[in-house]
């Protein structure tokens, strides 16, 4: 039996498209994760691109549980001595609504040429509106 090797040109993608209203942060991400990568398909190969475009709406409206909301931190460092700061959940939700979704995501993916180029297939909008309608994205339930 031969080996069906597929390349991102002859890879068949397709647009789907997930409201995150109310659902959790990490499932949404973890979703969204997986189907860029293409593992929900039967010709998933670890270091091609074979994946799906993902569109995520309401991504503003996201729920976290607990006291996440006040107490999750998220760090990033500026290079310079000292240069470490911090903001949690609900500032960085205030100050970028896409920023915890966009964040959880980009963890999730590999690190390197790959997972950027993945990362570029996901497209994560605040609102219930996106500009993608022509590809005709399917609706997708959590």
């Amino acid at each position: 039996m031969k080996t069906l090797f597929v390349t991102p040109q002859t890879a068949e993608r397709s647009w789907f498209v997930i409201d995150a209203e109310g659902k959790p942060l990490g499932r949404v991400a973890a979703k969204v994760a997986y189907m860029l990568r293409g593992k929900h398909k039967p010709t998933y190969t670890p270091s091609q691109e074979t994946g799906d475009f993902i569109v995520v709406v309401n991504a503003d409206k996201i729920a976290v549980s607990g006291r996440k909301r006040q107490n999750k931190v998220y760090y990033h460092h500026t290079g310079f001595p000292g240069g470490l700061k911090d903001n949690t959940f609900a500032e960085l939700l205030q100050r970028n609504p896409v920023a915890p979704l966009e964040l959880a995501i980009r963890g999730m993916l590999p690190k390197g040429p790959l997972g950027r180029k993945l990362y570029k297939n996901a497209k994560i909008y605040a609102g219930p509106n996106h500009p993608h309608a022509a590809q005709g994205p399917v609706a997708i339930e959590l």
